[in-house]
Parts: structure tokens; sequence; C-alpha cells
């Protein structure tokens, strides 16, 4: 970050030209070969190695990083991608310090676990740049799905039902195809391209058609996906945002904070993003740490999340609040927004805070005021648009098994459909076993 004085009020280009660069440049750089070799030769090749099981795609670990000791990072790479299409991007976005790494025998030993996140990114990106799809289709089947959603669940969903010889034709809402992938993650975590890239990537398999900006329940409806494909499945995402619910929460400068990181993704030129001297943001998950890491990036001189419960209580790991913390970014906890202040435009944010008791959170008379020329909301998305007759819980698509709804011929996974972790990982998870069941049930009808 540059210690150049910042401008009041919410204004573009706060920061020298060659400071986006620096700020918004790979978080973590790669692996290069002989990194990669030192990193491998860490690792225990356990029998019963508790990484896979900590990894939501059961990726093989120890196999692929003994591949990537041995020399062969492409047998690697195949090893990942036979369980996760989306290797690549999750080897850059997956919280591996609360999945795999957690669990690696070193951490446990040492405090210091295998890098697998970064062993997976350098044998991924080594087969990906080669322009290499290391999967063929099978015969044609001459079965037709019809995929709603081109974010991870409905990405791995499509490539792998492509991959077993069916027909997969994917509707998505965005003008890109990506999901999340593509307009939700911190511009850090996944540089340049590379989203677009990966479909690309996925797409070289055959059989994947895709259709942008066809939003479900607008320009195709479920009952005509039912008609015209021979099974569906829903990988739509949550479109829908969480309202505060205070007085003046429509005041000017208050907005989202998904839309927000979108913007800042989609804008090649970071300068020309405007963003405020004093920046609130509103939640405890991955998605206001995001925003709030990425508003001081852009210049911000004073950012605060304020999170109703207590820090532990946080969505976001440990690793993210303290990256957050590091980046400049105050934590408060236990405090709630009642009311947001201003004429016409957002001055200051007043909070209460919070109590746990035997009925649950409530606020109490203790309150403060931040000053805020720009807030952002991060509590949380909603599903929106649900067709009608698929039976929902917790707000969510409800399903069993390897996806399946309560509607016979359709399946849904992703952050759309109840359980899960809401992460990329755990998407793709979702979308290869309800391809699997898909599959499954068009081959038994014959």
């Amino acid at each position: 970050m540059s210690n150049t004085p910042h401008t009041a009020g919410i204004v573009a280009g706060r920061l020298p030209a060659d400071a986006y660069a620096r700020n918004f440049g790979d978080a973590e750089p790669p692996l290069d070969r002989h990194e990669a070799q030192v990193a491998a030769d860490r690792c225990y090749f356990c029998h019963d190695a508790p990484c896979i099981t900590a990894c939501p795609t059961d990726i093989d670990i120890p196999l692929f990083i003994r591949q990537i000791a041995t020399g062969t990072p492409e047998a690697a790479a195949r090893t990942i991608f036979g369980q996760n299409i989306l290797g690549g991007m999750c080897a850059r976005v997956c919280p591996t310090e609360t999945l795999c790494e957690q669990a690696c025998v070193r951490e446990a030993a040492e405090g210091k676990p295998v890098e697998i996140g970064r062993l997976q990114r350098f044998a991924t990106d080594m087969l990906m740049t080669q322009g290499v799809h290391p999967f063929t289709r099978a015969a044609p089947t001459g079965r037709r799905v019809a995929v709603v959603g081109a974010g991870p669940a409905g990405l791995a969903c499509a490539h792998r039902l492509a991959m077993l010889g069916h027909d997969v034709a994917i509707y998505d809402a965005r003008p890109k195809a990506g999901g999340l992938n593509e307009y939700g993650i911190a511009q850090y975590k996944s540089v340049g391209d590379f989203a677009q890239a990966e479909v690309e990537w996925l797409l070289q398999i055959g059989g994947i058609s895709i259709s942008n900006s066809m939003a479900l329940g607008r320009d195709v409806t479920l009952a005509g996906l039912q008609a015209d494909y021979d099974a569906v499945f829903l990988g739509m995402g949550l479109a829908g945002v969480n309202a505060l619910r205070v007085p003046g929460e429509d005041r000017g400068n208050v907005r989202d904070a998904v839309d927000f990181i979108a913007d800042l993704r989609q804008t090649p030129d970071k300068s020309a993003l405007p963003i405020g001297r004093d920046v609130v943001v509103i939640g405890g998950g991955m998605t206001a740490v995001d925003a709030a890491v990425q508003s001081r990036l852009l210049g911000a001189q004073n950012v605060t999340i304020v999170y109703r419960r207590g820090q532990d209580r946080m969505s976001a790991s440990d690793y993210e609040q303290h990256h957050a913390q590091t980046a400049g970014v105050r934590i408060v906890t236990n405090a709630a927004p009642v009311a947001v202040h201003g004429n016409g435009a957002v001055t200051e944010v007043e909070f209460a805070y919070t109590a746990e008791g035997p009925g649950g959170l409530s606020l109490t008379d203790d309150r403060f005021r931040l000053r805020a020329d720009q807030v952002f909301k991060a509590i949380g998305q909603t599903l929106s648009g649900a067709p009608e007759g698929l039976a929902l819980t917790g707000g969510k698509i409800l399903v069993t098994g390897p996806g399946r709804t309560s509607l016979s011929g359709i399946w849904a996974g992703g952050d759309c459909a109840a359980g899960g972790d809401d992460l990329t990982v755990t998407a793709v998870a979702e979308g290869r076993d309800a391809a699997m069941d898909i599959h499954a049930s068009l081959t038994r009808r014959g």
C-alpha cells in the first residue's frame, strides 16, 4: 500500500498508477519447478492420508505429489482433474488452511503443512498452459441435458456429462461463464483472465454449448427445459442479497459487496474504480473480507468490518481474518447496524453492541457510530426466482443424495442447493456427483 495522502469522498485514482498493478498482482506467486520439487519432497505420502478425507473432491493428494516429486507433473494434473476439473481455480481459492493442509500430518507435527494448494497449482497450470485437455468423450449416448448456471457446480456437472457421451446445453444469466469464479473472487486470488481461460480449456472436451444472458424464469423456464431435455441440473447460485433492514439503508453509496467485487473483477483499469476514504463493510464471511481488503488495495484509508457475533463465529477463516488485519482492516465484533445516517449519501453508520442470551442474539442500548462515505453489505445471499414445485429448505433447494430434488428428472448443486459449505471446491464435488447420478438415471432408462 502507498502512503500517499487520501482524498476525502469517493474518488477514483487514489493511489499512484504503479500501485494498482502491485496491489492486485498475484497474492501467492506460483512455484517454479525446483520449488515444487522441494515442496513435494516434504510429503510423507501417507497410506491413510487424512488430507484426502479433508478434500471435498477426494483428490488423491499423496499420489499427485509423488508424481510431482518423480518429475511427472502432467500426470499429477491428470490425477487432480480426474476428481476436480476446476482444480486450477481451486488451487488458487480453496481455503486449504482449513481443509487438506490443516489435516496434513506435517501440520500436526511441525505446524507447517505440505504446500498442497501451491503444488496443485503448479501441476494444473503446467498442463493447462500446454493446451492439453486430459479427457476424451465417450461414444455419443443421444441424451441431452440442460444445465442452468455456468458456475463451478454447473461447469463440473456439464464436463462430466459430456465426458460420458451426453450433449449438454448450459444456460447462464451472466454475460460471461464462470459464476463466482469470474465475478465473485478477490482479484488478487485469481489474476488476469484465468477464470475465462479455464472455461475455454474445460470446453475442449466437446459436446457442451453455453448460452449467456439467459436467466431461468426470464428467458427459459423449468417446464420448457424439462420438455426439451432428458434431465436438468440447477446450479444457478444465489442471485439475491439480504437487506440490512435498518433506516437509511437506501442512502447513496450503500451497496452490495458482491456487486462491488464483480465490478472490480470486470474493470481492467483498477485506478478507474472510485473508492471512499472511510469504508464500512457489514458481515463476517469471505465476501466481507474480500470487499474490505480490496477497498484498502484501492486506496481507502480507514476500512472496518463489523460483525454481529464474536470473531470466532465469523465464517471467514482465521487465515483470512488475519490477512484482512495485516492489510490494515479493522474488525469490530458483537455489533449490528441500527441506522444509516447522512444527507442523501451515507456519512455515518450507527451500531448497537449485541449480546447472546437464551433467546438468541439481542441488541443492547450501548451504541456507537462509525464515519463512512461508503458502505458494503455482505450479510449473505439468497435464492431468487426458485421454480414452482421445487421443495425448499432454509431458503435453498432441498436435495437428497447426489443432488436429487423433489421433482423427478431435476438435480441441483452448488450454492443454490441446501447443504455444502458454499465453497468452489464443494460446488465442483456436488456438480460432479450429480452428473454421475444423472448418467446412471439416463442409462437405466435405456
